[in-house]
């Protein structure tokens, strides 16, 4: 039977800011009166030391832009950042983007028709009968089933497939509120591209299953709502609970189904939604911090790049002898889990 493998992986970022200066000379301003001592709370705690960002809010205030003006700047900003992670990917698998069969496209910060998978391919030459699939509005879990819908296509057509995961949430920084979950919001999140390459019977990561848990009674814990000044984060306190809940069994389930234990998995790719998150996850699963270095990292050094952040963190863990596991979660509330070995 074909396996479908990760042969080539490729990230981009736009220019780094500095998670103190954006708090100093920006955001402090913003938050003046409104909530001030939270917010610098919040962003001290946000376990970031450094983001990404297309707009630099230091630089143009985003907050006060129209719902147009963020998708016009959106489609500016996300071709070329897109054909920088893509052409990474490719060249890391040695795979022409003449031989991809099909290219799937996550991203829910920005519209545009023709879509970025359109573009995109017409712009870095994928071939006329290339399959396309455009994956919207899952959030920070997308990559993983982006990567079910591409290794099932590879199994089932034994064709290479692309994956890109592109978001730009700095286009979204609100008007200033009380609203503590719009904080949180601006403290965590970053911007970021990341591409995988699937191949049929590579030497790289097999992908085993793709596996997911919905707790559909907490679908108002997590959302995105389009308005008319861009889209707004619904990030509701209860999110730890809610994975704190059913992390184990979705984790334990996978496992058994492939005859593990979690003392066989050799690398942990975790979501960094947030250190809280992380802590859940580490407490849940009774990990040590050691195994959670690569994700503690990412949320360090990009902060929360919604969809692109699982893969950058899978790109920054050193490639490990055995079996791996990816978590990430978003809006259902959702949790998604791949075997990788």
């Amino acid at each position: 039977m074909v396996t479908a493998c990760i042969a080539g992986i490729g990230v981009a970022h736009p220019p780094p800011m500095e998670q103190d200066r954006l708090w100093r000379d920006f955001f402090a301003g913003h938050y003046a009166g409104v909530q001030r001592g939270l917010a610098q709370r919040v962003f001290a705690n946000a376990g970031v030391v450094t983001r990404h960002g297309v707009i630099n809010p230091m630089l143009e205030d985003p907050s006060g832009w129209s719902t147009r003006k963020r998708m016009e700047r959106y489609l500016v900003e996300a071709l070329p950042l897109g054909k920088e992670a893509i052409g990474r990917a490719l060249a890391d698998a040695g795979v022409s983007a003449a031989d991809i069969g099909l290219f799937a496209v996550c991203s829910c910060t920005g519209y545009v028709t023709p879509g970025l998978d359109i573009l995109l391919a017409r712009d870095l030459g994928l071939g006329p009968a290339t399959q396309r699939l455009f994956i919207g509005h899952m959030g920070c879990y997308a990559a993983l089933p982006g990567i079910g819908a591409a290794s099932d296509f590879v199994v089932s057509r034994g064709r290479p497939a692309l994956l890109l995961c592109l978001e730009l949430t700095s286009l979204h920084v609100q008007p200033p509120t009380r609203d503590p979950q719009q904080i949180v919001a601006h403290a965590l999140f970053s911007d970021a591209a990341a591409a995988v390459v699937l191949v049929p019977d590579s030497g790289g990561y097999a992908v085993c299953e793709v596996a997911a848990v919905t707790d559909t009674a907490t679908a108002d814990h997590m959302t995105w709502e389009v308005t008319d000044l861009g889209f707004r984060m619904g990030l509701s306190p209860k999110v730890p609970d809610v994975l704190r809940e059913h992390v184990r069994g979705l984790v334990d389930s996978l496992l058994d189904r492939h005859g593990l234990a979690m003392s066989d998995v050799d690398g942990w790719v975790v979501h960094p939604g947030g250190p809280k998150i992380l802590d859940v996850v580490r407490d849940q699963l009774g990990l040590d911090e050691a195994q959670l270095a690569a994700s503690r990292r990412t949320l360090a050094e990009h902060g929360n790049c919604s969809s692109p952040t699982v893969l950058l963190t899978l790109d920054a863990m050193r490639r490990p002898a055995g079996p791996v596991v990816m978590l990430a979660f978003g809006p259902g509330l959702t949790l998604y889990a791949t075997l990788l070995a």
